[in-house]
């Protein structure tokens, strides 16, 4: 084990060293509250890509994927997990140029929300963006800190102390201008030590042919494509990551910070091409623990990428462990402060009176430290971050498409799709495993499953949705989003409308 000063000592100058990057780039950078929340038009195709995969990975790269690998299904949970993080980005290359020419000047998905439906949807949307958001950055303080109590034993409040303090130095100052070029930082660091880990992993522990023919002794299936729980666990992991990340508003963000539709959606497209080998070389990490006999109970399969490091390295080498796991946590921490400032930041137009640039911004930077620090004190309680992370997918799967729906059908309206997504999260939660101890006691419950939770969460809200479109035939004029919702330092022209019903 490192020592916890050599491990504090490593942290605090990497974090510092972020910091700095970020001030010192935004320096002159963010004249206004537009400037802060949304760089809009900033970014090429280099910066775009980086930014993306940075926000896309995240500590949870070092526990989710490994763990599914490990535990739920080996080589086909792995493919699942890869291909449930590309997708999204795959969606986005469509979606976002969409985004971009309906609402030219937005930011936020809530505005959307306001515009296109009305306050009820919009209150809805606001909490469950809110919610998952918020919950994904807990997980990521939960999970740095995890790390290095692991392999250096440093308290878990100190780390998520540290990582929120720095990331917050840059942030509140810097806004998503800083954000952006520290991702961009952050994944020419990333790839190359991930890819030149697992290299050095695998020859520690005598090449490919060695590692399967260890796993397939300890365990065939790890490393059978057609392994039926693998295979369900991949299939409920797409749709769990794919509603979490269109209800995530750090890529709504980055679609108007890019210079330009094309742009964008190069940038998502290569975004997903990147990810895929990110996760799948993080989650064989999984299959190596487990084949080694290294997973002695269900709790190991969390850890199952340190556990191969210790395995596989001396102990000096978790340092680098150390500097992995600090630029993945602060690649999506920053990203997720602005993300989480900017949903309030852009509704205050519309909630005081006509405040002025210097307030808007200020009341940014207000809001990104008050974010840090309640991530702050939930990551440094020590909570799973798997059931963290799978609470907040349940919440955005039922979620996504009624909302999105809007931006293609002129009929969907507001009563119902936010019935269709009520309705679509309580499905989800009747099956959802770790819900049921709340809701042991109602009567006639399903089987848990969280295959079945996540498809009828997603399904059940999306047919309603299609379903009370073509019922309640509402009439909204689509052109409708680009006049209402405006840049925050355009004169105003009142409140914003809410959609017809």
């Amino acid at each position: 084990m490192v020592s916890t000063t050599l491990a504090l000592g490593v942290t605090v100058l990497a974090l510092g060293a972020f910091a700095a990057i970020g001030i010192w780039y935004s320096r002159g950078r963010v004249d206004s509250v537009e400037d802060f929340i949304s760089a809009r038009d900033s970014t090429g195709e280099g910066m775009t890509t980086a930014t993306l995969v940075a926000s896309a990975m995240g500590a949870w790269i070092l526990f989710s994927p490994a763990e599914a690998g490990a535990r739920f299904g080996g080589l086909a949970a792995i493919l699942g997990y890869a291909v449930g993080s590309a997708v999204p980005m795959l969606v986005y290359a469509v979606l976002g140029p969409r985004i971009r020419r309906l609402i030219p000047e937005g930011h936020t998905l809530t505005e959307y929300a306001y515009a296109r439906y009305g306050p009820t949807m919009y209150g809805y949307v606001l909490l469950v963006s809110v919610a998952y958001m918020f919950i994904f950055l807990a997980a990521e303080m939960t999970g740095i800190a995890g790390a290095l109590s692991l392999v250096a034993g440093v308290p878990e409040w100190q780390t998520a102390a540290l990582v929120g303090g720095f990331v917050l130095a840059y942030t509140a100052y810097g806004g998503l201008r800083a954000s952006i070029l520290t991702d961009t930082v952050q994944t020419l660091l990333i790839l190359p030590l991930l890819a030149v880990g697992f290299g050095a992993a695998i020859l520690s522990l005598g090449g490919t042919d060695g590692i399967y023919r260890t796993a397939v002794a300890a365990n065939p299936d790890l490393l059978s494509l057609g392994f039926v729980p693998g295979l369900q666990f991949g299939l409920y992991v797409v749709v769990a990551i794919l509603g979490a990340e269109l209800l995530n508003q750090a890529w709504w963000q980055r679609i108007y910070a890019a210079r330009d539709s094309s742009t964008l959606r190069r940038s998502f497209l290569l975004t997903a091409v990147t990810v895929v080998p990110m996760v799948l070389l993080a989650g064989l990490f999984g299959v190596a623990a487990a084949g080694l006999g290294l997973v002695g109970d269900p709790g190991d399969a969390s850890i199952a990428f340190f556990l191969v490091v210790d395995e596989a390295f001396p102990g000096w080498t978790a340092l680098a462990v150390v500097v992995l796991a600090v630029l993945l946590v602060t690649s999506t921490a920053d990203t997720l402060f602005n993300a989480l400032s900017s949903l309030i930041t852009a509704d205050l137009p519309r909630l005081l009176d006509d405040p002025d640039r210097g307030t808007l911004t200020a009341a940014a930077r207000v809001l990104t430290a008050v974010v840090a620090l309640a991530a702050t004190v939930v990551g440094a309680q020590g909570y799973s971050v798997l059931a963290i992370f799978l609470t907040a997918d349940l919440l955005a799967s039922a979620t996504f498409f009624p909302l999105l729906y809007g931006l293609y059908s002129e009929r969907a309206t507001e009563r119902g799709v936010l019935l269709a997504a009520l309705a679509g999260l309580a499905v989800g939660l009747a099956y959802f495993p770790t819900a049921r101890p709340a809701i042991a006691a109602l009567a006639g419950l399903p089987e848990p499953s969280f295959l079945y939770a996540f498809l009828g969460a997603a399904l059940v809200s999306s047919g309603l949705t299609v379903l009370s479109a073509r019922i309640l035939g509402g009439r909204f004029d689509l052109g409708r989003l680009g006049r209402e919702i405006r840049r925050l330092d355009a004169p105003s022209d009142g409140d914003l409308a809410g959609g017809d019903d």
